[in-house]
């Protein structure tokens, strides 16, 4: 008796119908034509969206010569108009999508249609809305938006529309955004490149051979594409601050408590991370003052009215470095992971820069507390034991990524005793971390210790994952791109610190390094608790401490 051919499982069929969904929002003007599409050899993107035809001249211009800030004056001086501004990300976004696969849900007809209702509120003699009246933002897909999923890549929430707006999405709109599209994400949110079954893999456009990071992927891809002006993410572990590394990007995690982060999808039930660590929302952009905008709108929107997790203090009533002069500590490791030898010889070159342009440099060892915080935060990540995730997916038939397969199962939640023990440690290394401030105002410190890698190799987060234990505001400077010169250095030198640290040095001793060359170098900023405006005066001033370091070699070149 001949066998039964299989049926495909209850995922695949979702998968199917909801790419093709997809498919069919992107209007047919606006596909890359065959003949256009890069070779398939092809490294990365970056000139496909001046080549593709898709875009005009002025579309070219408007989404490559402005940041957020200059499109909102331009709107409000009226140079620019919302819908033109709007119709010209559309474009470029679907260009993206079908290079990189960073798209979700996309909702360019509703985007169109805002902005042309932003232009007549301008033109009826109206003050615009507020300081993004008109402004493109896109969205990671945990956000929820009414009327469209946010499935994050799980087949059993797929094509069940969202019935109101998360937080921050009300704020957004109320602020004058113009919201057009999500991006993608990891199936679980747990991966530090951006994966799942119904979506896909978003590739990294800068290097198609490394990973676009994770879980913010599809955000950080669209960014790097000039698919998106401003972004916003979320973090946990490093979900904002590695994409942005990837890409070569600015990217800020507030504390918990400062941005709204009510309404998302997380594949959990509600209130679970208050058992364990809380994730932030936060931007994703081009230019420092576009992160800074992004912070001042939402505080200016009152969000604690709306959000009682959020805590109530405008951007301008919160501390400042103004008038004295900045002290930045430099953090080299953690303790548990080595960083490899061009991660050394850029946090020192950043320290140099900093000295030069008149930051006061302070050498700080906090490995004692550092090397703490990662085994501490997986436990707290794991309280839930996953249970709520694995029902989801179960109830498809639908398997873990590749990646996810090997490091997550099903497990009974964390007793209240331990948990009780897992916070009282967390207190702990909270309190003991108080000190650092009693000697700097910031400090800088790897984002990775490691460039970015290839696809599915990031190797260890822990120095993203302990500022989220700590709840520290922490956020990304780029630096420079890797050069041929980076590949040079030895790790034999150092010993090995353990398993961690010994998968850090196979992305050293066993990759072809020349995989690493024009990929982003970044640094990570980081400041005390809630002191987000500190945050960003410091990221501001290490930021033109670089560029000033920048323009200094220009000259010597002349």
């Amino acid at each position: 008796m001949a066998a039964q051919p299989q049926l495909p499982a209850r995922w695949q069929f979702v998968a199917w119908q909801k790419k093709d969904e997809q498919f069919a929002r992107i209007p047919p003007d606006w596909r890359i034509s065959h003949d256009r599409h890069p070779a398939p050899n092809a490294t990365n993107f970056l000139d496909i969206p001046r080549k593709c035809g898709i875009l005009s001249d002025e579309e070219l211009k408007i989404t490559e010569e402005y940041d957020a800030t200059a499109l909102a004056e331009a709107i409000r001086a009226r140079k620019l108009k919302s819908v033109d501004v709007a119709r010209a990300f559309c474009k470029r976004a679907a260009v993206a999508h079908q290079l990189t696969n960073c798209l979700t849900e996309i909702f360019f007809e509703d985007a169109l249609k805002r902005a042309k209702e932003l232009d007549d509120h301008l033109e009826s003699g109206k003050p615009p809305l507020g300081p993004l009246h008109g402004v493109p933002v896109s969205l990671k897909d945990t956000f929820k938006v009414k009327g469209y999923d946010a499935s994050i890549g799980i087949a059993a929430l797929c094509f069940k529309p969202s019935q109101d707006n998360s937080v921050l999405v009300d704020i957004l709109l109320s602020g004058g955004a113009v919201l057009y599209c999500k991006t993608n994400v990891p199936q679980t949110l747990a991966a530090l490149d951006s994966h799942n079954n119904i979506f896909g893999r978003t590739l990294n456009p800068l290097n198609t051979a490394v990973t676009a990071g994770g879980s913010s992927g599809g955000e950080a891809a669209l960014l790097g594409m000039r698919g998106s002006v401003l972004g916003v993410g979320t973090d946990v572990g490093g979900s904002i601050r590695v994409p942005a590394m990837c890409e070569g990007l600015y990217g800020a995690k507030p504390s918990d408590g400062r941005v709204p982060y009510a309404g998302q999808e997380g594949g959990s039930k509600p209130a679970v991370a208050k058992l364990g660590v809380s994730a932030s929302a936060g931007p994703m952009a081009h230019s420092m003052r576009d992160i800074e905008l992004f912070f001042k709108v939402v505080s200016d929107q009152k969000p604690w009215e709306l959000d009682p997790d959020v805590i109530p203090g405008p951007w301008n009533s919160l501390s400042s470095l103004a008038g004295r002069k900045l002290r930045v500590g430099v953090v080299r490791r953690d303790g548990v992971v080595e960083p490899l030898p061009p991660i050394m010889r850029l946090i020192e070159e950043v320290a140099l820069k900093m000295r030069k342009s008149g930051i006061e440099v302070v050498e700080l060892d906090i490995t004692p507390i550092f090397s703490k915080c990662q085994s501490l935060i997986n436990a707290l990540m794991g309280v839930e034991g996953g249970n709520s995730m694995f029902d989801l997916l179960e109830s498809f038939d639908e398997p873990l990524s590749p990646w996810i397969q090997p490091r997550m199962r099903r497990k009974e939640p964390v007793a209240f005793e331990k948990l009780r023990e897992l916070h009282a440690q967390r207190l702990k290394l909270q309190t003991e971390a108080l000190q650092i401030w009693k000697r700097v105002d910031a400090f800088i410190c790897p984002v990775a210790p490691h460039p970015v890698p290839e696809i599915d190799k990031y190797n260890a987060a822990s120095y993203t994952s302990s500022f989220v234990l700590l709840d520290y505001p922490a956020g990304t400077v780029p630096v420079r791109l890797f050069e041929k010169k980076d590949e040079q250095g030895d790790m034999t030198k150092f010993p090995v610190l353990g398993s961690w640290d010994k998968r850090n040095r196979e992305l050293w001793s066993r990759v072809d390094r020349s995989v690493y060359i024009g990929t982003p170098l970044c640094v990570q900023v980081v400041a005390p608790k809630l002191e987000e405006r500190r945050l960003c005066e410091a990221m501001v001033a290490i930021d033109s401490a670089l560029k000033a370091g920048e323009m200094e070699s220009y000259i010597a070149k002349l």
